[in-house]
């Protein structure tokens, strides 16, 4: 009795010890490493040579780009040209607008649908389909807002 009393203890204080060892930090984009590094990859001088040539032309490029721009009277500062000028910002076309959901209409009840964060009824009678409504089990300020299907 006192063997297996010792053994349990023994497995449980184990294991327990095991539990509280960190993991080893690895690479943060999903991939599996282990904790193992591949090794660095040695450049020979010819390959040296090559990346630095190509470094250079890359500089290069960069800065008949920006004497272009000042030729034509276009700096990062500045995207619509001269000050005062015609061009205006415009807004960015890569940030979408926020895409609401639509409520779900409660069946056999006209005017009425189901909210799509919370499930709960709402009256939306007299309110055109595509609208852009606001939840009114929430607080304006957590902006819950759906359309009318």
């Amino acid at each position: 009795m006192t063997s297996r009393l010792l053994t349990a203890s023994v497995l449980i204080g184990g294991s327990l010890l095991v539990s509280c060892v960190p993991y080893p930090e690895g690479p943060r984009d999903g991939r599996r490493s282990g904790g193992i590094e591949p090794p660095a990859k040695v450049l020979t001088p010819q390959e040296q040579e090559a990346k630095k040539k190509e470094e250079e032309l890359k500089k290069k490029a960069e800065e008949e780009k920006k004497k272009q721009e000042e030729l034509l009277g276009k700096t990062p500062d500045k995207p619509g040209g001269t000050p005062g000028g015609e061009g205006q910002p415009k807004p960015d076309p890569k940030t979408p607008k926020k895409e609401w959901p639509y409520a779900n209409p409660v069946p056999g009840k006209e005017g009425f649908v189901f909210s799509p964060y919370n499930n709960k009824m709402v009256d939306v009678r007299d309110i055109p389909s595509g609208t852009l409504v606001q939840d009114p089990t929430y607080p304006p300020a957590d902006q819950k807002r759906f359309r009318v299907p």
